[in-house]
């Protein structure tokens, strides 16, 4: 029970890899609480024990986060947050227009920063804290056909490396984890928008997605829960700016 008394948030935490989080999260000890968009699909991951309180809230928005998680952090500040919440579309550049790209900043980028801002000062303040942003292999390199939730990553990537710098004195830490393509929702989604457009199956598109992985498989969303349990540890002080990749050796 190593995160025993400390309080979690994490965004986009009913399904998937933030439910995998939360859930990793609750079993070390920590109180978690989840946020996201779809009240019922939170209040499902809640009765399954994969968090202690939840609350509907669009991570895009910066007033409604702020009050949000000001009533979630009612009975004891928060000591983690995992921004997780995050979205991709697809398509050639030539058919992304600025609309696309300020939609996939807006969830990638301005929902990590939202997640953030409103728990840094108290975790300054108490002299401990982890920030993690789930991030992607598309915060380090480009991938055709998703320039706009490349650059999005890639931004919250750098987010995270200056802000680790702001914070390097103050006992909290600020990383990224960024995996390759894993069993989640949007994946799912990815299949099935190759399959509609190319009319090739749903297992030849999927090899398709993890061909570059040279273990030839999906990440585990449970494998990324424990990266960023280890970095909310009591042995991660030093771990801070870094980008973990998990990508079964891509690059």
């Amino acid at each position: 029970m190593v995160l025993a008394g400390r309080h979690a948030v994490v965004t986009g935490g009913g399904r998937g890899i933030g439910r995998a989080v939360a859930a990793a999260l609750r079993a070390a000890g920590a109180r978690v609480s989840i946020v996201g968009r779809d009240a019922g699909v939170l209040a499902e991951a809640a009765a399954a024990g994969a968090a202690d309180a939840f609350a509907a809230c669009d991570v895009r928005d910066e007033a409604a986060m702020a009050t949000c998680l000001a009533e979630l952090a009612a009975s004891r500040p928060f000591d983690i947050v995992v921004a997780n919440a995050g979205a991709v579309e697809t398509g050639p550049f030539q058919r992304s227009d600025a609309e696309r790209f300020r939609r996939m900043h807006e969830i990638n980028l301005i929902g990590t920063i939202n997640a953030f801002h409103p728990a840094l000062p108290g975790m300054v303040a108490r002299g401990h804290g982890r920030l993690i942003a789930i991030a992607s292999t598309a915060g380090h390199r480009g991938y055709p056909y998703v320039s706009a939730y490349v650059a999005a990553k890639h931004a919250v990537v750098g987010l995270v490396r200056s802000l680790a710098l702001e914070t390097a004195k103050s006992g909290v830490t600020v990383n990224a984890v960024c995996p390759g393509y894993t069993q989640t929702d949007m994946v799912a989604d990815s299949v099935a928008a190759i399959t509609a457009k190319t009319g090739i199956s749903k297992e030849q598109a999927l090899a398709e997605l993890v061909k570059a992985n040279p273990q030839g498989k999906l990440i585990s969303p449970d494998e990324i829960a424990q990266a960023v349990l280890h970095l909310c540890g009591p042995n991660s002080g030093s771990i801070t700016g870094q980008s973990l990749l998990i990508n079964g050796g891509e690059f």
